[in-house]
């Protein structure tokens, strides 16, 4: 059954841009007779269950593992560092939970610093204008399901009361990590984004940096 649903989500590769994207991306595409490969199971959880990723099909650097943090941020935020394509989880003790992410491809990547103003489990998807314009064939709304964009998770990343529209968010395109190929937003492993998920609360602070720096 889940390597029906999950051949059934490579036709949604052309849908994986994120809520915040100006045009739509040029996903890395697996074969359609590799894509199953991509996955050894399933972890429960609801409403669907979460593909998990053969991990050795990776770069061994995108594994999730606490490694040493010496940053100015204080333990509980989230940095991004945009362009080692990795995410941080700051812990005490000068730690922090590492994670692989793909993220915004030259010229869509956004910086700067934010705070989760909400989190959503396997929500929603539905285009912007732009991407409309852009790629009429679009769906207006994608269900939570497997070959939702947005994946098992979203973390809704606002500043001063408004919403980005930048998420940190899930992705059925495990190939995309480690990789500049989103129109934006900062994909993980489905996996990986429900584990975040769960040890960050609303209004932790998120730092999304380029060249060392996020400020704009």
């Amino acid at each position: 059954m889940i390597r029906r649903l999950l051949l059934g989500a490579l036709l949604s590769a052309s849908l994986s841009a994120c809520q915040t994207a100006q045009q739509t991306s040029a996903p890395i595409e697996a074969p359609a007779n590799e894509y199953a490969a991509w996955y050894i199971g399933s972890m429960p959880d609801k409403p669907f269950d979460v593909p998990l990723v053969d991990r050795r099909r990776m770069d061994a650097r995108y594994a999730k593992q606490t490694v040493a943090y010496h940053g100015p941020e204080k333990p509980g935020s989230i940095v991004v560092d945009i362009d080692e394509r990795m995410l941080y989880l700051v812990q005490p003790d000068k730690k922090a939970i590492r994670y692989g992410v793909g993220v915004g491809k030259q010229g869509f990547s956004w910086k700067g610093v934010a705070s989760i103003g909400r989190k959503g489990v396997w929500p929603a998807w539905s285009p912007t204008k732009t991407m409309k314009s852009i790629k009429p064939d679009l769906p207006d709304h994608l269900q939570a399901g497997l070959d939702n964009p947005l994946g098992a998770r979203a973390l809704y990343l606002y500043q001063g009361g408004r919403d980005t529209l930048f998420r940190i968010h899930g992705t059925n395109e495990p190939w995309s990590i480690g990789e500049q190929v989103s129109s934006g937003c900062v994909r993980m492993l489905n996996e990986d984004i429900v584990d975040l998920y769960e040890r960050v609360p609303v209004g932790a602070t998120v730092y999304v940096k380029r060249n060392g720096r996020y400020r704009v």
